[in-house]
């Protein structure tokens, strides 16, 4: 018979004891929960847990004792089987115990000062009462017992388990809009010069490397049979040294010298060329001198900060004048060849794919898709089904920005009830009744039936037809 599985929305709240108040004892810490889930499956109900044991200290010799329990609203109280957390040697001597002795106990050894989880599952027969009941852990470090640490529980809170959980609101997906798909590639590249030379020399120093950089750059578009490529840019900049005058010329003409260069190595019929400068980087060399501990920053950051100099060559021989020369000689031979770069951006087009081309490409190249070609995708699948909610978040991750692709997204996540991933994905969605749905939708997940009807409402009145399916159901949850 096919399971009627019910899915329980819970707080969990976990209750520590830090090492301060157990002093006496030598196991110090706590403990949290990392992920869980309840559900129940027929006639059982299945606990879940990963619990954190990072924090968690246990000396070699010793043991703690984490008893997970299920509290009722007419105080029943069930206490699951502990989990044994053991030291070093506590480890060995339980796994040298005869079998009879150790069979059903839960046991695993902590590695103090490592990252590590626990998982601790568990199924019981289902009982009314546990429809309302709580789940609490109770953490003995001292090895004081249950009858001890019993009521060393706080605040407990109360969970919902509905036997309709199956029930998965429905929700509303943005269709996004048909676009033009423009993707820019980008890099820089350092050349070399000759002294005072505008001239592009292949293969003067370092110069087939870093001509070779923007050659692999255009080729990868070049050769992408989907692409076009629509404009080439370079900007150019110069190190501050010498005349403004001077190196406004070096830097205009060495970039139209890179880009002429381009031009005849490809030949592109339709692509746009465009050149800019920047005759002296300023802002670039700040950023560098801030990062660093050279000597005197404080002071070359003064001189470059200075907005009463206007004069570039002014604040050039004021830097270096200062010291002596010494912080001057500093940015010369650290920073300045840095700063001489041309930054190029290689612009192209994608062109449009159906929906088969497109599914070729969802797990191979999917920056080649649009928001609009991966949505018609996900409509060939079942909705809440693994390859549609794959498209989704495949989406969002290459459109990390993009409102729509963040609402689908999270839609996505609460169709496999991942609250936390659709409430990050939520915070970057915009205000709309689609939005509302999912909030109404993450509230009934929580457990929360009065904001879960609010939020449905509030999406009725935005016109949203599917909140009214939402909120029939909520009829049936007590």
């Amino acid at each position: 018979m096919k399971a009627n599985k019910s899915v329980i929305m819970l707080c969990l709240l976990l209750f520590s004891i830090s090492g301060n108040v157990f002093a006496q004892w030598e196991n110090t810490g706590d403990v949290r929960i990392a992920e869980q889930s309840i559900s129940k499956i027929d006639s059982l109900l299945k606990i879940n847990l990963k619990i954190d044991l990072s924090d968690l200290a246990v000396q070699s010799n010793l043991a703690v004792d984490i008893i997970p329990v299920l509290l009722g609203r007419d105080e029943q109280t069930l206490r699951l089987p502990k989990l044994l957390v053991t030291g070093r040697n506590r480890h060995i001597v339980f796994q040298r115990m005869p079998q009879k002795e150790t069979e059903g106990q839960r046991e695993v050894r902590r590695y103090n000062k490592k990252e590590q989880y626990a998982d601790y599952t568990i199924s019981i027969p289902y009982q009314k009462w546990m429809g309302r009941a709580s789940l609490s852990l109770v953490l003995d470090l001292c090895g004081c017992g249950w009858d001890v640490l019993a009521n060393k529980r706080m605040g407990v809170t109360d969970i919902t388990i509905n036997d309709q959980a199956d029930y998965i609101p429905v929700l509303a997906y943005k269709v996004p809009a048909k676009e033009i798909k423009i993707r820019q590639k980008s890099g820089q590249a350092y050349l070399d010069f000759p002294v005072n030379k505008i001239k592009i020399f292949p293969n003067y120093r370092n110069n087939v490397a870093e001509l070779g950089k923007i050659q692999a750059t255009i080729d990868s578009v070049r050769n992408d049979p989907n692409a076009t490529i629509t404009s080439v840019a370079v900007r150019g900049y110069a190190s501050p040294e010498g005349s403004y005058r001077h190196n406004a010329y070096l830097a205009e003409h060495r970039t139209r010298a890179l880009l002429q260069y381009v031009r005849d190595l490809y030949h592109f019929r339709d692509a746009e060329f465009t050149q800019s400068f920047e005759p002296e980087d300023w802002k670039g060399l700040e950023e560098m001198v801030v990062n660093s501990a050279m000597p005197h920053r404080d002071e070359v950051l003064a001189i470059i900060g200075d907005k009463a100099i206007t004069d570039p060559d002014l604040r050039d021989r004021r830097l270096k004048e200062l010291h002596g020369g010494l912080p001057y000689r500093h940015l010369l031979d650290i920073f300045y060849p840095a700063l001489r770069r041309s930054e190029y951006v290689v612009t192209y087009t994608i062109r449009p794919f159906d929906t088969e081309e497109a599914k070729g490409l969802l797990y191979t190249d999917p920056k080649q898709l649009s928001l609009e070609e991966m949505y018609r995708i996900a409509k060939t699948y079942e909705p809440g089904s693994e390859a549609f909610n794959d498209v989704f978040d495949i989406a969002v991750r290459m459109y990390p920005k993009d409102p729509a692709a963040n609402l689908n997204a999270a839609n996505a996540a609460l169709m496999r009830r991942d609250v936390a991933t659709a409430r990050k994905y939520l915070d970057r969605a915009p205000a709309c009744g689609e939005k509302l749905l999912a909030l109404g939708a993450m509230a009934l997940y929580e457990g929360n039936k009065q904001s879960a009807e609010q939020y449905f409402k509030e999406a009725k009145a935005a016109g949203m037809t599917e909140a009214e399916v939402n909120l029939k159901f909520l009829q049936y949850i007590p």
